[in-house]
């Protein structure tokens, strides 16, 4: 392949629900993700990145247009997202790119449910594939992965046998057994949707669950027995599912090593190409889970449990291997960040940062803090569950919009959250600092804090988002 030095190709692995805290090289005795490990090993890790909104749909929109929820209007799952903005895809195709999207989309459905009928489960060609209009083998959302489906350019599903995330790995080696040949740089996002639940033995393959049948699995030092008060239906657990929390656990780590193994393939397949020089390689996660850390299963909180995801970035001979970035990276300075690192130029409305610096051991000024969202419930528009949060090296502050209850955590000294420094005499300048730079974060953007349901009454229709915003509502 001849690739010019100015841009090279991008492979984009996105994993689903996979917290950075159930990665092996991120300390996890119990992980079986040697392929992943390596990987954080021959790029830079980025130890502190976030999730910005740790839901699925309000990730990917924050992931494509490089701007926050407020900004989106993707308030919660199972919204069709508004297409006008200009987005990654868009820049890569415009730029000369060969695209390629696999996998979960999760920007098109606009019913809560009824996942596998085509008018929720297709997205047609146009608008709504954001700039993705090269090669396509993608499905709405579901989370049973044996002989299951995806679509093309038609409602045709088109049935991948066996366990999906080996099909779509295959699907991601077959692309670049094809654009290896040719001229045109590339760019290909596979979106893996283990180790999302549900997690029973018949959602993963049975070698892997032999893997973890006799591991003990112990319930999280922060554990707690009462459900969160402020968490909303897919956070609460009934005691049958706290008695399970050991079991989901095994098939979570199941299904990691299995994405681990998919990982692994399709890096010696990159290399087997002979494409590992010119390619930009990340591997991440839309969120975390929280598995009964503080009284919550699910995400859609400030919790690290829930926000903290793994996020690498190889390019050999370009960036020092085994190099730990400590910026916060948050989810809108993903596409900035990739974009100038591909020599790309970044649309004028996007509102993350260009960290790339970071990325190249070079200096820079980094960002005090990452800020994060938490912009009603799950999926339904109910309102009582937002939330506003900053995360820095050190700290986590945050603010529940039902009563004002903040919440202080130095995550160096309590890796767990457990103790709230809000009230300490000792922490009054660190909360102070953190109260100012949150309001002047919620200012930059015009976030009006507003409730959930002022988004369904002010920006969608039939839970179609019918607005954009470059600086909030």
């Amino acid at each position: 392949m001849r690739l010019s030095d100015k841009h090279p190709n991008l492979i984009y692995v996105f994993a689903d629900q996979l917290r950075y805290q159930a990665c092996g090289y991120a300390g996890d005795s119990r992980a079986c993700t040697p392929n992943i490990d390596k990987l954080a090993t021959e790029g830079v890790d980025f130890c502190n990145a976030v999730s910005g909104s740790p839901m699925c749909a309000p990730y990917r929109a924050s992931l494509f247009t490089g701007k926050y929820a407020s900004s989106t209007g993707m308030a919660i799952n199972e919204l069709r997202m508004n297409p006008n903005h200009d987005c990654f895809g868009h820049v890569l195709h415009r730029n000369g790119y060969q695209t390629s999207y696999i996998g979960k989309w999760h920007l098109w459905a606009k019913q809560l449910g009824n996942h596998h009928d085509p008018q929720n489960s297709y997205i047609p060609p146009g608008p709504h594939r954001l700039g993705f209009d090269g090669e396509w083998s993608a499905y709405n959302f579901h989370h049973t992965y044996f002989d299951t489906y995806y679509h093309k350019d038609s409602p045709d599903k088109i049935t991948i046998p066996g366990y999906e995330p080996d099909g779509q790995t295959d699907l991601a080696i077959e692309y670049l057994q094809r654009v290896s040949k040719e001229d045109d740089p590339f760019a290909l996002f596979l979106s893996i949707g283990t180790p999302h639940d549900p997690w029973t033995q018949n959602n993963v393959p049975a070698e892997y669950y032999e893997l973890f049948k006799d591991v003990d699995f112990p319930l999280p030092p922060n554990y707690k027995a009462e459900n969160d008060p402020y968490g909303d239906a897919w956070a609460m657990m009934n005691m049958k599912m706290r008695e399970n929390l050991p079991e989901w656990m095994r098939v979570y780590y199941a299904m990691t090593t299995n994405l681990d193994w998919n990982i692994g393939r399709l890096m010696r397949a990159v290399d087997e190409l002979g494409l590992r020089n010119d390619t930009i390689f990340v591997f991440t996660s839309d969120h975390g889970e929280m598995f009964g850390a503080q009284g919550r299963k699910a995400k859609n909180i400030f919790y690290d449990e829930a926000v903290r995801i793994p996020f690498i970035v190889r390019w050999s001979n370009q960036i020092s291997e085994g190099h730990i970035a400590d910026t916060c990276l948050n989810t809108p300075d993903i596409m900035p960040t990739l974009l100038s690192m591909m020599h790309l130029p970044i649309p004028a409305d996007v509102e993350g940062l260009d960290l790339s610096s970071a990325a190249f051991a070079q200096p820079f000024d980094e960002p005090d803090a990452a800020f994060m969202q938490g912009m009603g419930c799950t999926a339904k528009w109910e309102d009582g569950y937002e939330w506003r949060a900053l995360r820095s090296k050190q700290y986590t502050y945050a603010v529940h919009r039902p009563d004002g209850h903040e919440k202080l955590f130095d995550n160096v000294a309590d890796p767990f959250q457990t103790r709230n420094l809000i009230d300490e005499h000792t922490s009054q300048a660190v909360r102070d600092k953190f109260r100012e730079m949150l309001k002047q974060r919620m200012d930059g953007l015009n976030d009006t804090f507003e409730a959930c349901t002022w988004y369904r009454d002010n920006w969608t229709e039939d839970r179609v988002i019918l607005r954009t915003a470059t600086l909030g509502n």
